[in-house]
C-alpha cells in the first residue's frame, strides 16, 4: 500500500530553496495525522552535502539523486528521476513547490504515473476516510476506484485547497482514485519550520537510472541576471498600498516609510491590475502569501482574497478612511484617516525616533 509523504526539494545553483523547507515543515504536520514519514528527494550534481540540512529541518529520510545530467534544471532528466522514485517507492503523497520549476515538473510527473495533481494549493489537510464509506457513497461500480487493491479501511486522503474562479472561491480537492496524491504548494504559504541540528535521519543514495543521453535539450549558455529582485515573501516589514493610494505616485510615500522601517513595499491586486506597481509586489490569493513581522495596510479595504495572502502577519496596522472596512477588523491596530496625511507623519516619527536613538547611543 502507498505510504509516506515525499517532498521534492528544489535547489538552484546548489542552494536549497526556502519553499522546500516550508514543505518539509507542513509535511510533518500531515504526517502527525497520518502516521507516515517525511522523505525528501534531493536532486542535482555534487549536491549530497545538503542532505543533512533537510534532516535538520524535519525530514526523516533523504533520497539523494546526484548525477551530472542534473547539474542544471532541464525537464526530462528531473521528471524521469521523480517518476523512478514514485514507481520504486510508491509514496502516498508527493509535494512540489509552486515555483517555475515545480510547475514545470509536477504535471509531467502526474501524467506519466497516471494520477491527479492539484496546482497552486494554499492549504493542506489530512482527511481520514474509510474505504467502506467511499464505497457506500458510490452509486455504481464505474465510480469505484480503479486501484481497489491500493485502498483499505485505513486510507487517508489529502484535502488540497486552492483558489478558483479568479480567487473568488476556495476549492478543496481530493484525489480518491489514484496514488500518489500530488500537489504544488505556493511559496510562503506554509510556515518555515525551526531548524534542529540535533535531529538525525537516514540518507540514501538513490539510483534513478539516469545517463547523459536523458538530456534532450542542449544548454548553450547560462546567463545570470545581476539585477536584484526583491522577494516580498522574505521581508520582515511590508508597507502595502491599495485603491486608496490613488495611482503609481501614491506608492512613493509608502516606499519612504518602508525604507525607514527596513522593509519593502507591496500592493493589493488593484494596484497591479491598474499598472501602478509590478506584479511581483502583489499580495493575495492571486499574488504572493506573506508572513512579515509587521504589515501596514494603507488604503486597502481588506477583501477576503487579499486577507488570504497576509493574515498570517504577526502584527497588522490598517490605515483607512473607512473605519468599518474588513481590514480594520483584521488589524491589531487601526488608524482612521487619510493615508496621504498619516503615512508622511508616521515616516517622520520613525525617522525622529531613529535619530534620537543614535544620539543616546
Amino acid at each position: 500500500m502507498s505510504k509516506d509523504i515525499y517532498v521534492i526539494v528544489e535547489q538552484r545553483n546548489g542552494v536549497v530553496q526556502k519553499v522546500s523547507m516550508e514543505l518539509i515543515g507542513e509535511a510533518n504536520k500531515l504526517a502527525a495525522d497520518s502516521g507516515e514519514q517525511v522523505i525528501a528527494v534531493l536532486m542535482g550534481y555534487n549536491i549530497a552535502s545538503k542532505a543533512d540540512m533537510l534532516i535538520h529541518y524535519g525530514a526523516s529520510k533523504v533520497l539523494v539523486i546526484d548525477h551530472p545530467v542534473l547539474e542544471h534544471y532541464t525537464t526530462e532528466p528531473y521528471v524521469k528521476a521523480i517518476v523512478k522514485v514514485i514507481k520504486d517507492c510508491d509514496p502516498n503523497i508527493v509535494l512540489f513547490g509552486a515555483s517555475s520549476i515545480g510547475r514545470d515538473m509536477a504535471p509531467r510527473v502526474a501524467g506519466r504515473v497516471h494520477t491527479g495533481l492539484t496546482a497552486d494549493t494554499t492549504r493542506l489537510d489530512i482527511d481520514v476516510k474509510k474505504y467502506q464509506e467511499y464505497l457506500k457513497a458510490s452509486t455504481s461500480m464505474a465510480q469505484q476506484p480503479e486501484r481497489v487493491d491500493a485502498l483499505d479501511t485505513s486510507d487517508r486522503y489529502l484535502k488540497m485547497t486552492r483558489p478558483a474562479f479568479g480567487g473568488n472561491v476556495m476549492a478543496t480537492i481530493v484525489c480518491r482514485k489514484y496514488t500518489p496524491q500530488m500537489a504544488t504548494v505556493r511559496p510562503g504559504v506554509m510556515a518555515m519550520p525551526d531548524r534542529d541540528d540535533s535531529r538525525s535521519g537516514e540518507i540514501i543514495n538513490f539510483d534513478a537510472g539516469l545517463s547523459m543521453d536523458d538530456m534532450n535539450v542542449e544548454i548553450l549558455e547560462v546567463v545570470h541576471d545581476d539585477k536584484k529582485v526583491v522577494d516580498i515573501t522574505d521581508a520582515k516589514v511590508l508597507v502595502s498600498g491599495g485603491r486608496g493610494v490613488g495611482g503609481p505616485e501614491g506608492y512613493e510615500p509608502l516606499r519612504e516609510l518602508a525604507a525607514e522601517l527596513g522593509g519593502e513595499v507591496s500592493s493589493s491586486r488593484i494596484g497591479v491590475d491598474n499598472g501602478w506597481i509590478e506584479k511581483s509586489r502583489q499580495v493575495g490569493q492571486t499574488g504572493k502569501t506573506v508572513r512579515p513581522n509587521l504589515y501596514i495596510a494603507c488604503g486597502i479595504s481588506g477583501a477576503i482574497q487579499h486577507q488570504a495572502g497576509m493574515d498570517g502577519s504577526e502584527f497588522i496596522i490598517a490605515i483607512n478612511k473607512d473605519e468599518a472596512c474588513p481590514m480594520m477588523k483584521l488589524a491589531d491596530l487601526g488608524i482612521v484617516g487619510d493615508l496621504k496625511v498619516i503615512v508622511p507623519k508616521l515616516t517622520a516619527a520613525v525617522r525622529a525616533y531613529k535619530a534620537s536613538q543614535q544620539i543616546e547611543g
